[in-house]
């Protein structure tokens, strides 16, 4: 027996994905050439997998500000902001957040993961209740079980749910954290955020919006749902990445909360993990410059995300429950979507595949990510693949009688 042993049911699952060339977990871009394109196994691929909503990796001057940082501070801090000290980067960049987010305080992990990780682990304590939604990211998860307050589940998107699970909680010592998140990462639907925030104030709960794949994208100023929603006063702590909109790496918080600067010695991944390169926060602050001045982006976004949607959807595939920039399209079995996401891949799109138990529906998922820097001609490009690969696999229930570019304008 192997210390791996243990895995030899995800070694198959695995392993049945198929060879290198064709395994969805084991693909590999030779070349990148911009925010929507790059190089797989030689061939020019349209990028509808990336998380990359507003199209700023390859943004000039978010280049141009990461280059400078590196010639003027190194590759990286080699440690932890409490062992090596915080660059000015650092502080500018969460003084900017929190400003963006009309905050007063603001807190920089080295990943959005750790953000979660951080604060879950850390907010909630012995004797204290967290609130999750069911579908909630795996960092939400791993942050709830690196606490150690009692974790309680509540149906997804179900503010009755919810409110029960708190009635029974009423006579309990100790806070009570809700969390749930702005955008869901594998369907691309969102949180009731007001009846939920309604629910909080009458249970006298706390709040966390993580705000990951909705900051950029939702509120007229691109805070996220909660913006959105118009109840920002209502949620305690928000909480993002600068993995998606902002095109780096890296987590945040900002809240208003009283004495919120003790957790920079109370969270552990915070205090033993070693700090974001100078590199990385030019292009972030950057990027966030670009997120606030330029609505245009979202707009952009908003066009794209609409037009695969509503696309996919009349050519009779199974989407999510509204339009984002996550389009997923759900599949009745693992090797019709390994096949499908092959074909894509064959076809010149690249999108990622999801398989349960990873999924919220218990099924396969074909994932897109759509960008503001897609073109029309992009999207309509991986309509028609999707509307051929489907009625050759037999997963259309009916024959498209329509182009998708005719069905999309």
């Amino acid at each position: 027996m192997s210390i791996l042993s243990k895995f030899e049911h995800l070694a198959q699952t695995y392993d049945r994905l198929g060879p290198v060339d064709s395994n969805p977990l084991k693909v590999t871009f030779d070349r990148i050439l911009s925010s929507t394109e790059g190089l797989v196994n030689g061939r020019q691929t349209i990028l509808f997998g990336t998380n990359n909503y507003l199209g700023l990796t390859f943004d000039e001057g978010c280049i141009e500000q990461s280059v400078k940082a590196v010639r003027s501070f190194g590759t990286g801090t080699t440690g932890s902001r409490v062992a090596n000290g915080s660059y000015s980067g650092h502080r500018d960049l969460e003084l900017s957040l929190a400003d963006f987010y009309g905050r007063r305080h603001g807190m920089v992990f080295s990943t959005g993961y750790q953000a979660n990780l951080s604060m879950l682990s850390t907010l909630a304590g012995h004797g204290d209740h967290l609130i999750l939604d069911s579908d909630s990211h795996a960092s939400i998860y791993d942050g709830a079980r690196l606490g150690h307050a009692e974790v309680i589940r509540f149906r997804h998107n179900d503010a009755d749910d919810l409110h029960k699970r708190l009635r029974r909680l009423k006579d309990h010592p100790g806070s009570k954290l809700i969390v749930v998140e702005g955008i869901y990462s594998m369907l691309g639907d969102s949180a009731p955020l007001v009846e939920i925030a309604q629910v909080k104030r009458e249970m006298d709960a706390y709040l966390l919006v993580d705000e990951a794949h909705s900051m950029g994208v939702l509120g007229k100023t691109g805070r996220g749902l909660s913006e959105s929603a118009g109840v920002e006063a209502d949620v305690d702590f928000i909480v993002g990445t600068f993995s998606k909109s902002l095109g780096s790496v890296g987590g945040f918080c900002v809240s208003d909360i009283e004495g919120f600067e003790v957790l920079r010695v109370a969270c552990r991944p915070y205090m033993f993990t070693a700090s974001l390169p100078p590199g990385v926060i030019a292009s972030t602050q950057e990027a966030l410059r670009r997120l606030i001045q330029d609505g245009g982006l979202r707009v952009r976004l908003r066009d794209n995300a609409e037009r695969l949607y509503h696309g996919l959807s009349r050519l009779g595939f199974h989407v999510g429950p509204q339009a984002s920039p996550i389009v997923s399209v759900t599949v009745d079995d693992n090797e019709t979507a390994v096949r499908f996401w092959n074909l894509l891949l064959q076809g010149g799109l690249y999108v990622n595949l999801a398989l349960p138990p990873a999924t919220p529906t218990n099924k396969p998922l074909l994932r897109a990510s759509i960008s503001a820097a897609h073109t029309p001609r992009q999207i309509d490009t991986a309509l028609a693949l999707f509307a051929d690969i489907g009625q050759r696999l037999g997963v259309l229930p009916v024959p498209a009688e329509k182009s998708p570019v005719a069905m999309v304008a």
